[in-house]
């Protein structure tokens, strides 16, 4: 008997455009967001008159607020609309741009991070679904653009004169213009009828990778510039170097758009994890700046190939999509938080050190158990 006939993409564009353009520009305020807390960190410290390593618990402000934005997904599910979590990061975004004092600008963090991880619990799942054999695919795509917002940021930040107040303020325009513009956009494709979805099955080494892979990119994302100055480079170019990091990044998914149908999720995995650990050697032994942005590249993959390969392990329960999301975010909540004390004393390339070994090990482990995963 024949299957059913596979859909055109462009009629499946076109059956999801409102979904698909919420979702693009939603996930360009995410990528513009925590790409500038990586340069505005030392801008921080200088203007609230604290040590680095205290700026630096903004980032894991962030990875909490995710933490609390995924655990609420866990009950809320599909009650919670676009507009909800949008809402949620752009009164973050406006708290950091008021400068009022530290401990607002770390609440607007939490608020930015919830509304980001609750972002990823409404968006990703309805874009596997909503395209479904073209879901990898659009998935990869669809993180792709975050790194839109994640290259420019950066480079609007270093044009407005390293002004952090100015540059959350734009975010917070920007989330005001997609809150009023994106309504209930893509809600049903949320709905996964009773009897098509699989019983919810935990796969606990699967969550494990990610934790772990998702704490080295949290790592370098905000942490990054400031190892990067204390290579020696000067702030600017930091935060133009962490633009190139995300254009790498962006070229990284838009990569995997086309070789997701060429080997296996878990496989494109193993090799990034790989390739993250000779892009840290190079930035430890050679040249940070290059090192630096090659990591980049590994760190786009990451993502996307684990939360393919644990969906497919774990099943299309609704429990499935907050589980994964949330094993990443303990290693995004406590990796910076362990890391930042220790930036200043770890010599001018440790950190780079740290993530050669973690990603080297990882690798490691990931092809041992390459056979079970892609199985």
């Amino acid at each position: 008997m024949r299957g059913k006939p596979e859909i055109p993409l462009r009629d499946l564009i076109k059956t999801n455009a409102a979904l698909l353009a919420i979702s693009i520009a939603s996930f360009i305020l995410m990528g513009a967001g925590t790409a500038l807390y990586g340069p505005a960190l030392p801008v921080f410290a200088r203007g609230f008159d604290i040590h680095i390593g205290t700026a630096g618990l903004l980032i894991s402000a962030h990875w909490i607020g995710c933490s609390i934005g995924v655990g609420t997904m866990f009950f809320v599910g599909a009650r919670a609309t676009p507009r909800h979590v949008v809402m949620a990061m752009t009164l973050g975004a406006a708290l950091m741009a008021l400068g009022a004092s530290w401990a607002l600008t770390v609440l607007g963090a939490v608020l930015f991070g919830a509304g980001y991880g609750a972002a990823t619990v409404v968006f990703n799942p309805r874009m596997l679904r909503a395209f479904g054999a073209r879901g990898p695919a659009m998935l990869s795509l669809l993180n792709a653009t975050f790194g839109i917002g994640a290259i420019g940021a950066p480079l609007v930040f270093v044009a407005l004169g390293n002004d952090a107040v100015l540059s959350f303020t734009i975010c917070a325009v920007i989330g005001v213009v997609i809150t009023a513009c994106a309504g209930p956009a893509g809600r049903d494709a949320t709905v996964v009828a009773s009897d098509s979805a699989t019983p919810f099955r935990l796969n606990l080494p699967i969550l494990l990778f990610g934790a772990v892979a998702i704490s080295v990119e949290a790592c370098l994302t905000g942490l990054g510039p400031t190892a990067l100055i204390n290579a020696g480079l000067s702030e600017t170019l930091a935060a133009q170097l962490l633009s190139a990091f995300f254009l790498a990044f962006l070229a990284a998914r838009l990569c995997l758009m086309f070789m997701a149908g060429l080997l296996p999720a878990f496989t494109l995995f193993t090799l990034s994890l790989a390739g993250a650990c000779i892009s840290a050697l190079i930035a430890a032994l050679w040249l940070p700046g290059v090192g630096f942005v090659g990591l980049g590249f590994c760190a786009g993959m990451f993502f996307p190939t684990e939360y393919v390969t644990a969906t497919r392990k774990m099943g299309n329960n609704a429990r499935v999509a907050p589980t994964i999301i949330g094993a990443g975010l303990v290693g995004g909540v406590f990796a910076p938080l362990l890391m930042s004390p220790f930036l200043e004393t770890m010599g001018q390339r440790g950190f780079f050190w740290v993530v050669a070994c973690t990603t080297g090990l990882l690798s490691l482990g990931a092809l041992a158990n390459l056979r079970s995963m892609n199985s």
